[in-house]
């Protein structure tokens, strides 16, 4: 599988971990749109979001309130975004989240 986060997942790509347990990965985002943006990405491979079971969305909104207290973003507020297929912008086919905060965010998700 050429899958650029399966690899950031094994080991072959280095990243920049901020939360790991057995079902879910969190980075840094090479290219911040935030002062805080980290993409948590579930270990098991899928798609996006409409490949998504129960267990996985758990095991992610639990990685999320997580991150976002290791983050320091937890009172003052964040963002959670998920692009879903090429007119959703999702530019890796492999389910992530973006966890975007640090800042007051705009309010237009255009």
């Amino acid at each position: 599988m050429d899958c650029i986060f399966c690899k950031i997942i094994a080991g072959e790509i280095p990243s920049d971990k901020v939360y790991e347990d057995e079902n879910v990965l969190a980075f840094r985002d090479i290219n911040p749109q935030a002062p805080v943006h980290v993409l948590i990405v579930p270990k098991k491979h899928m798609r996006n979001i409409l490949e998504c079971d129960a267990q996985t969305a758990a095991a992610v909104t639990e990685a999320v309130g997580k991150v976002a207290r290791q983050e320091g973003v937890s009172v003052s507020g964040f963002r959670v975004v998920t692009n879903c297929g090429r007119d959703g912008a999702q530019s890796v086919e492999h389910l992530h989240f973006h966890l975007l905060g640090g800042d007051k965010l705009s309010e237009s998700m255009a």
